[in-house]
């Protein structure tokens, strides 16, 4: 599919675009060119020329040229596919070959079994890894690690990234490994669903799991469908990977849907919906409804907002949050809200706030308090020296 007439200085444009790569990149190849609304390009049928012809200097014609490499990168990926087999299959038997694609149980090193790309689930060093660490050291990997062989040699880890790190840690030299031949799309599927049965995962982590799943199922779909019919069966096959999911992962359809949209959110407010969840509390944190809203801002305009936040040491409600994103989605021509917008916004009082006096972050710490120090300790101490304060001034006041 190639995408024509886009008028790039519209944000119906940008998001018009989007949505149509998002729901049908997965079965229908769309390239990366876009050919721009061009009045020269509409005269070139009347002057019965090309585009390159009658205007090569122009955006349309630039445009053009970028889409032909595109297709010509295609020609010769699909030419590479149809290659002539290897010497080992024409001189193995088919019963070789059958028993060289079964599963086998073996001892690897870790240092030849690559992670999983783009691994959505975090490894942390914490008291639940401190624990299977001294169970590997105590009983070895129980459990067999699930891995598939990478083309230019060596393992790539579908399974068992926790299993791994703890064998580092203890020391072994060698971990259990399934050997299994599996797609890109079915690794995907298995490395979320062993992942999603941990007892605690981040929003992050659910974010970028379900897309990631939810993308191989697509494809997975798409393989199946008639092309030629694709307007309505896509739209079928996309319908019917959601419910699946949520029937798989025990989420409603609306809750995996504001998941994934998490994964549009700069890192740092994403840390940040990751600590509603740990509490750690010396990190602000934000609550999912909020986060989805903010998500439709534009990264520029997110970077903005997460520094007003550091330096007011607060988040904003789901309402205020609400606010951004509407004032955000006015703008047109690839103009961004204002940062004293977002700093009025934050500003305005809360349903049933409490008025509350904060000291920042940075000036809480600064040459009093050592690194870690618990908050409340902080907070104690500052109490504490607010009333000798107090005291003082009472007695310079007699």
């Amino acid at each position: 599919m190639l995408l024509t007439l886009v008028d790039g200085r519209t944000n119906l444009a940008r998001q018009t675009a989007e949505i149509l790569r998002q729901t049908y990149g997965n079965v229908l190849k769309i390239y990366r060119s876009e050919i721009p609304v061009a009045i020269k390009a509409a005269e070139t049928s009347a002057a019965g020329k090309s585009i390159y012809a009658y205007d090569k200097g122009s955006k349309a014609a630039q445009a053009y040229a970028e889409f032909s490499k595109e297709v010509l990168a295609d020609g010769e990926k699909q030419r590479a596919k149809l290659q002539s087999p290897s010497v080992d299959d024409l001189f193995s038997t088919e019963e070789e070959r059958a028993e060289a694609r079964l599963e086998k149980v073996v001892n690897l090193s870790p240092s030849e079994i690559s992670d999983f790309p783009n691994h959505p689930f975090k490894v942390r060093m914490d008291a639940a890894m401190q624990e299977m660490t001294e169970s590997v050291k105590q009983y070895g990997v129980l459990v067999p690690a699930l891995v598939r062989p990478k083309p230019e040699g060596g393992y790539e880890m579908v399974a068992g990234h926790r299993r791994k790190t703890a064998a580092d840690l203890a020391g072994l030299a060698e971990i259990p490994c399934i050997v299994r031949q599996l797609t890109d799309d079915e690794a995907t599927i298995i490395m979320v669903d062993s992942n999603l049965q941990r007892e605690q995962i981040l929003p992050s982590e659910k974010a970028f799991a379900y897309k990631m799943k939810l993308d191989a199922m697509k494809r997975q779909q798409g393989e199946r469908t008639d092309l030629t019919c694709a307007t309505v069966l896509h739209k079928l096959d996309s319908k019917r990977s959601r419910q699946i999911l949520a029937e798989q992962s025990g989420e409603s359809h609306e809750q995996i849907r504001k998941y994934i949209r998490l994964t549009h959110l700069i890192p740092e407010i994403l840390e940040l919906v990751d600590n509603s969840v740990l509490k750690d509390p010396d990190m602000l944190q934000i609550a999912l409804r909020p986060a989805v809203e903010l998500s439709y801002l534009r990264k520029e305009e997110q970077a903005d907002l997460f520094a007003i936040m550091d330096e007011m040491d607060c988040t904003p409600s789901h309402a205020q949050a609400i606010k951004m994103r509407q004032m955000s989605e006015a703008k047109t021509g690839g103009e961004r809200l204002a940062k004293d917008a977002l700093v009025s916004i934050m500003k305005e009082e809360k349903p049933n706030q409490k008025e509350q006096f904060k000291i920042p972050k940075r000036k809480k710490s600064a040459g009093f308090f050592a690194p870690g120090t618990p908050t409340q300790k902080i907070e104690d101490t500052i109490v504490k020296a607010l009333e000798l304060y107090r005291k003082r001034q009472r007695s310079l006041e007699r």
